[in-house]
């Protein structure tokens, strides 16, 4: 597998998964989340896998978000359509993964990050960690699960 926005390794049972875009705060953009998914596949399929840890590239973001650039030219219904399937199942994907998923939060961990974050099962931030929902002030509703519980 080639990866281009995610850096993905196995060793000794222990899958790494590093969001690679730090010139954008590790933002999720459509190319990222089919990686991360094509990434959850292989675990899947790989006994040998015993955990996942995720983290951001750099020391600024875990994830900043979902990459807004390319929210801004798609319709309601294709926002919606954007969430609940590259949105909402990436982190369904996450959550029942067979294998624990750990989160080190490194940065701002924000919107959709944020939401990626709260489908691991274990969740270590550091002492500058910014968790948070911004996207209400965009006129965005959470969509990938951040106001609701599971």
């Amino acid at each position: 597998m080639d990866f281009k926005n995610i850096i993905y390794s196995k060793e000794n049972g222990i899958a790494r998964m590093t969001i690679n875009r730090p010139d954008v705060r590790n933002a999720l953009n459509l190319a990222t989340r089919r990686e991360i998914r094509e990434a959850l596949k292989d675990i899947e399929g790989d006994e040998g896998v015993r955990v996942l840890i995720i983290t951001g590239a750099g020391d600024k973001a875990f994830i900043g978000g979902a990459d807004v650039s390319e929210l801004k030219p798609l319709s309601p219904v294709g926002a919606e359509a954007y969430a609940s399937t590259l949105g909402a199942q990436l982190y369904a994907d996450i959550e029942n993964l067979r294998v624990p998923v750990i989160a080190m939060i490194n940065g701002f961990c924000l919107g959709g990050g944020c939401e990626l974050a709260m489908c691991c099962d274990i969740r270590i931030a550091s002492e500058a960690a910014k968790l948070g929902q911004p996207e209400i002030s965009l006129g965005i509703f959470p969509g990938g699960g951040g106001t609701s519980e599971k």
